[in-house]
């Protein structure tokens, strides 16, 4: 870790109660802080954040981050998670708007937005997806995300019923630790286009070389 983001040997605690100990609500009150100003700093930022940074826009110290926030990855992983709810939520209304298919790539584009957006905190992202750091129940909601467009895509005949989500998320997340910042080239759709062209049910014998 830097030495400018080291743990000082005295930091204010969570707000004390009458007994001098830091109560649950001060506690929670203290980390959600602490997400709001991560999303806010990580969104402004084009480069890498300190997390001295991020403790002073939350007006906590440095130690009350440590304490909720024992790795940066931890904090990143919370703010992902938090910001992450409006990308899953998107499922329903692309399904009753487009065919499964047409749904899925959708979906897939505001993923990449949505992770596009996230340059203050993307080497650390970058990192937890390579190395499978990022909590596990955030990966999960993406994948049950996906499993819901295939499962639709299977029963429409538009999707191939043998694949795993859990291999769609792991490509989706090659496409995103590969991809370099801004992206000029639109090198991201053409490969979300390959992953969800190798989803789709060949439509007749043409699709279909013979080997």
């Amino acid at each position: 870790m830097p030495r400018s983001e080291s743990v000082p040997a005295r930091e204010p605690a969570d707000s004390p109660d009458a007994a001098g100990r830091p109560t649950r609500r001060d506690a929670r009150r203290n980390r959600e802080r602490l997400i709001t100003a991560a999303q806010e700093i990580f969104r402004e930022a084009d480069g890498p954040v300190s997390l001295e940074s991020v403790a002073r826009r939350a007006g906590v110290g440095i130690g009350t981050l440590y304490r909720h926030f024992p790795t940066r990855e931890d904090l990143v992983d919370a703010v992902y998670a938090a910001e992450l709810a409006d990308v899953t939520a998107d499922v329903s209304a692309l399904l009753a708007q487009f065919p499964p298919d047409l749904a899925l790539r959708t979906w897939m584009d505001r993923y990449a937005m949505f992770v596009a957006t996230k340059q203050g905190m993307m080497d650390t992202l970058r990192a937890g997806f390579a190395s499978g750091r990022i909590a596990r129940p955030t990966r999960e909601r993406v994948t049950k995300s996906i499993a819901t467009f295939l499962a639709a895509g299977s029963e429409a005949g538009t999707l191939r019923p043998d694949v795993a989500p859990e291999d769609v998320t792991a490509l989706l997340l090659g496409v995103f630790v590969t991809i370099t910042p801004g992206d000029a080239s639109g090198q991201t759709g053409r490969l979300l286009d390959l992953v969800v062209d190798g989803l789709r049910i060949p439509t007749s014998a043409v699709d279909r070389p013979d080997h």
